[in-house]
């Protein structure tokens, strides 16, 4: 992986912290339960899994999302297939990422994650899913990207530490690049951002966040 590398802090000996942008990339109360309250509740999964459903996602982190996925597509036990497609500029080092998933040894496909993330091996099949990572500026790579999402997780850093993840002209490429009748989830709850999702074209609803976040936000294509 020939791309800058992120730089990390650890709070509290376990939580991975991102120097550049001084924000934790996940929830010190629970990051497994956040990402299934905003990503997985915000998109309506696992009710919404059949078919060949697709996943994108702007932020891959720890890769933390992507397991937490997977484990509800295989206990759903829906027919079809799982596809996730991931955009990060800025990817952890291996032995980073195995330490930020220690915690999370229960999840499906944690191990082939490390594996796949330390060869570079990228569509890599895990756990029956297909996991596709985009390396590189999203603002970039997504225009390039020749995808659809049927549900988008959009988990940049905040948007006050990391603002050109949600410039209007991306999220009008998030847009693009999802399906008729797709959705959105993202934690944060900010106004411009939430004007930002309407503006390119998705109904945004404001919904009770996880722990001590009051709010996010979610949004289906119009």
């Amino acid at each position: 992986m020939q791309h800058q590398q992120a730089q990390v802090s650890w709070r509290d000996d376990r939580v991975p912290v991102s120097d550049r942008f001084d924000d934790p990339y996940y929830s010190i109360q629970d990051g497994v339960e956040e990402t299934r309250h905003t990503f997985l509740g915000g998109n309506g999964l696992p009710a919404r899994f059949g078919g060949a459903f697709r996943v994108a996602e702007l932020g891959f982190g720890t890769g933390l999302n992507f397991l937490v996925t997977l484990q509800a597509w295989v206990a759903a036990g829906s027919p079809g297939t799982l596809h996730y497609t991931s955009f990060e500029a800025f990817p952890m080092a291996a032995a980073d990422m195995a330490r930020a998933l220690e915690a999370f040894a229960d999840l499906p496909g944690r191990d082939l994650l490390a594996e796949a993330w330390a060869d570079g091996r990228f569509p890599a099949a895990i756990g029956g899913a297909t996991l596709d990572l985009r390396l590189g500026d999203a603002r970039t790579a997504l225009p390039e990207w020749e995808g659809q999402a049927d549900a988008w997780f959009l988990d940049g850093f905040a948007p006050a530490r990391n603002p050109e993840l949600w410039e209007p002209a991306l999220m009008a490429e998030v847009a693009r690049h999802t399906a008729p009748g797709g959705t959105l989830a993202t934690y944060t709850a900010a106004g411009h951002v939430r004007r930002t999702l309407d503006a390119a074209g998705f109904d945004i609803t404001r919904q009770p966040g996880y722990g001590r976040k009051r709010h996010m936000t979610t949004g289906v294509l119009r």
